[in-house]
């Protein structure tokens, strides 16, 4: 790694977004990318991949499980360098309702809690890496939220619906987010990737008409470029900023923030 590079957490980068966000920040001069993911294996592939595709590349790979709390816990606590950007992008979308073995409906503990505990345990990092950013991979497919049954335990559980919910809550989140860390120079910011083919639209039974590169265009641009330095706590698709009816719904933007804020007290 270069003394003075800045550093890149990309979380879910073995899959096709987050593999094409890796590659594309680490061929830019200046930048550490670690990629964040479950499988050593497949992470190794993904390095090997992007090392082939881009010759000489400053990159690592640290394993985390997204969905499991002692598992972020414990990738922050090793974590010891500043941090310019992390890059939330990791997801899932079972067809079935799952648990983690903590307990937890697997696509609230990917999609939402992920987002919010890598967030929360990587600030200070961030804050010593600033001015640094955080972009929060979400989607136009978004809403339905439910905050009074964010796991699926009091209704029928089905993929769509579950994905279309986590979305919206990373929307909301990102402006909680934006407010919390404005004044200690960390800017949160959300975008839409496009409709990616992937094993995601394969899982949700489609096909996205958008290649990885396609889709992981304006989150390396947000986590990258100076054009939006500053902005904070925006929606942006194709690079533009996005009016985002979610994000000004200041009262259920707190009480989702408290809910998430809950479970990190109990497992955290």
């Amino acid at each position: 790694m270069k003394y003075d590079a800045r550093n890149v957490i990309v979380t879910g980068a073995t899959g096709a977004i987050g593999w094409a966000v890796a590659r594309q920040i680490v061929g830019l001069d200046g930048f550490h990318v670690v990629l964040a993911a479950r499988d050593a294996l497949k992470a190794e592939l993904a390095v090997q991949r992007i090392h082939e595709a881009a010759g000489c590349i400053d990159m690592t790979y640290e394993l985390v499980d997204l969905s499991r709390p002692g598992s972020v816990r414990a990738f922050a606590a090793r974590w010891d360098k500043p941090l310019y950007a992390l890059v939330n992008n990791a997801v899932t979308a079972p067809r079935q309702r799952m648990e983690t073995p903590e307990g937890l409906e697997l696509q609230f503990a990917t999609n939402v809690l992920g987002y919010f505990w890598m967030t929360s345990l990587f600030k200070r990092h961030l804050m010593a890496g600033s001015p640094s950013r955080v972009v929060n991979v979400a989607s136009n497919y978004a809403g339905g939220l439910d905050l009074d049954d964010l796991e699926f335990r009091h209704r029928k559980y089905e993929n769509h619906t579950a994905y279309r919910q986590s979305k919206q809550a990373n929307r909301m989140l990102t402006a909680a987010f934006a407010s919390l860390y404005d004044a200690d120079g960390i800017t949160v910011n959300a975008c839409h990737p496009g409709v990616v083919n992937s094993q995601l639209t394969i899982d949700m039974g489609t096909r996205g008409p958008d290649s990885p590169d396609q889709g992981a265009d304006t989150p390396v641009w947000l986590a990258t470029s100076p054009e939006v330095s500053g902005r904070t706590g925006k929606y942006f698709v194709n690079r533009r900023e996005r009016a985002d009816r979610f994000m000004e719904n200041h009262e259920d933007i707190e009480r989702l923030y408290s809910i998430c804020d809950s479970y990190t007290d109990r497992y955290l």
